[in-house]
């Protein structure tokens, strides 16, 4: 086990199978010294933890724990392209799309859970630029999804 998976098992985490694409997609591709990850569903075993709106049937609360799922989903995503996620030099980019209530406001701190685990997991290489997009529905009715673009070692 490599330094970010015992990171994530000091937190009480473990990395997830990778998430089957609910349409016609990959979950990750890679482009010289980047992966980008498609977006990621807040499923675990194949299922969506809950469905709705943030704001109305989904707490803002239960959102950021949402989005911290979809971030093991994205490392998933990641890892099954280059195989060990220690060769991650910089998590270059996080988007999340927050399925809202028409006055929901608080899509920033609901992906900070997404932010806040790339961090804890990836120290200093977790620091991202990021966008934080409220939107009226999600694939599947999800609350939260999240895609991250990498930047890779390389292992040649």
């Amino acid at each position: 086990m490599g330094t970010v998976e015992t990171r994530l098992a000091e937190l009480g985490l473990t990395l997830p199978e990778v998430a089957a694409p609910v349409a016609a997609y990959v979950p990750a591709v890679r482009n010289g010294d980047q992966v980008l990850t498609s977006g990621q569903l807040p499923m675990v075993k194949g299922k969506l933890e809950h469905t709705g709106k943030v704001g109305a049937e989904v707490t803002a609360e239960e959102a950021k724990a949402l989005a911290q799922i979809c971030a093991l989903n994205a490392l998933a995503a990641v890892k099954s392209v280059i195989g060990d996620l220690d060769l991650v030099e910089q998590v270059v980019k996080v988007v999340g799309f927050v399925a809202s209530a028409p006055d929901f406001t608080g899509q920033p701190a609901v992906v900070n859970g997404a932010s806040e685990l790339l961090g804890q997991v990836l120290g200093e290489a977790g620091v991202h630029a990021r966008s934080a997009v409220g939107v009226a529905v999600l694939p599947l009715d999800a609350p939260v999804e999240v895609e991250i673009q990498v930047r890779v070692r390389s292992t040649s």
